[in-house]
């Protein structure tokens, strides 16, 4: 049987499951035991298997994009819980007019209302003239930096699968996530940190690890949590009674044990992904405890990012981290804001809350790699899992609304205080140039240099990528 190659995007091909392999897997290895049985009574040897001349890649190591890229690393803010889009950048006169009428739109958890307005007043900043509302005054500052895409739709009104869908460009668990597709397409720079770092709510992001995990791409690509103050990756320290020499002959030992066992199962990509994550855990307990140390920074640094108030200390600390990552050579960083922005019964509550506490450290971090000349080769994006009602719920709450909701990109590539994409006129439904999440993923690999359609991995007996069997690029947006 002539076995068929499987390309991976720059030429790089999959180790398929050969048939001895799938015996040896199956029920628990009951296959090969048969087969030895049947090749024993036929006194017939099983032939060696092949080894292919090319494996799976596994490794960090920077590789090359499909063509020159604009961005060298992504910060990714995201907005956990959906923030309301008519209510921070894009707002509509109609639910001023309207406010209080009944229509037909549907609630999803139920109770719902009328049209509500914006609890907020707006006014237009910078030369592109966008409206921001007055409780992201901090953030306004920067719009000509960023380019508004207002026309984002996706499938599910519920949490977890929406969030899976951003994430990993499908609404169900088990799916490669956005930075495991980037660092196994393009590597990362730095060896002694992980290529995809991710920045977690603090009460737990729902849907929990699937959110950054590698699928079935090798475990080398899945996402490392860091946490914002004290170890930055839990049970990394060695021990105080072991010295960095024992473990260095510790991890020397074991490597020459397992070289003998790789000589002997040659494919086995996951054994060697386990070897290689013994080693980046060594090479970490240095530079990752440095990278997390925001002591090194200025007063003025921390007054950027609003470490110093309270309100946004957390999220201040992380986006601050994110810089000091992507400046160490981090390839992909994903910043979790704290808690929900999860308005079902008092939106302008909560979004006061959640805006106090990132409104700062955004305006910060935008601030701050500018300043640096990181902003050039840096891609920042910011946005939650889907939108808002128009209508009111419970009162003066809103909604989950998938058909029609507002991401921004800003850093390297994009086109600066340009807009794309209309919702309605109560900013309901995408009608102006919709955009899918397949349109998002695809926009953020091509300013990384990837050809969307060619980053891809067989797996399961078809060839998988992020955007699925759809995504364009959103050329409008792009310098």
């Amino acid at each position: 049987m002539k076995k068929q190659p499987q390309l991976f995007p720059c030429g790089r091909v999959a180790s398929l499951l050969s048939r001895r392999e799938w015996l040896c897997r199956a029920g628990g290895g009951a296959g090969m035991v048969g087969l030895a049985s049947l090749l024993a009574d036929q006194n017939l040897l099983a032939a060696p298997d092949p080894v292919d001349s090319e494996e799976p890649i596994t490794s960090l190591l920077p590789r090359a994009g499909h063509f020159p890229a604009k961005a060298k690393s992504i910060i990714w803010l995201f907005m956990e819980g959906a923030p309301s889009s008519v209510d921070i950048f894009d707002p509509k006169p109609e639910l001023e007019k309207r406010d209080g009428q009944k229509t037909d739109i549907q609630a999803f958890f139920g109770n719902p209302g009328p049209i509500m307005k914006s609890p907020y007043s707006f006014k237009q900043y910078g030369e592109s003239g966008q409206w921001v509302c007055d409780k992201y005054t901090n953030v306004a500052k920067h719009v000509d930096k960023m380019a508004f895409i207002k026309s984002c739709h996706s499938e599910s009104n519920d949490h977890v699968p929406a969030i899976y869908q951003i994430n990993s460009g499908l609404p169900r668990p088990g799916f490669p996530t956005a930075g495991a597709w980037v660092t196994y397409g393009l590597g990362s720079e730095n060896q002694s940190l992980p290529g995809y770092v991710v920045m977690g709510n603090t009460q737990g992001a729902k849907g929990g690890p699937h959110n950054w995990g590698a699928g079935f791409l090798p475990s080398t690509f899945q996402g490392t949590l860091f946490r914002s103050q004290g170890t930055p990756v839990l049970n990394l320290n060695r021990q105080p009674e072991i010295t960095q020499q024992d473990q260095r002959a510790q991890l020397d030992l074991m490597a020459k044990l397992n070289d003998e066992h790789m000589s002997r199962h040659a494919r086995d990509a996951e054994f060697a992904n386990r070897m290689q994550s013994f080693e980046l855990a060594f090479r970490m307990q240095q530079e990752a405890t440095e990278v997390v140390d925001l002591s090194r920074e200025t007063q003025a640094t921390h007054d950027m990012y609003g470490i110093n108030d309270p309100r946004s200390k957390s999220f201040g600390s992380k986006c601050l981290m994110a810089r000091r990552l992507v400046e160490s050579g981090v390839r992909f960083v994903q910043v979790y804001s704290d808690g929900e922005w999860d308005a079902h019964d008092n939106l302008e509550e909560n979004h006061t809350h959640h805006c106090q506490a990132t409104d700062v450290p955004v305006a910060g971090l935008l601030a701050d790699l500018e300043q640096r000349g990181l902003l050039d080769s840096t891609l920042v994006i910011w946005g939650g899992e889907f939108g808002r009602m128009p209508i009111s719920q419970n009162g003066k709450g809103r909604d989950h609304n998938p058909k029609g909701f507002l991401q921004w990109m800003a850093g390297a590539g994009i086109k600066g205080g340009t807009s794309y994409g209309e919702t309605d006129e109560l900013g309901y439904e995408a009608v102006e140039n919709p955009v899918s999440v397949n349109d998002l993923h695809a926009t953020m690999l091509h300013l990384l240099g990837i050809e969307h359609e060619r980053l891809t991995y067989f797996h399961n007996g078809r060839s998988y990528r992020l955007t699925d069997v759809a995504g364009e690029v959103i050329h409008d947006i792009l310098a």
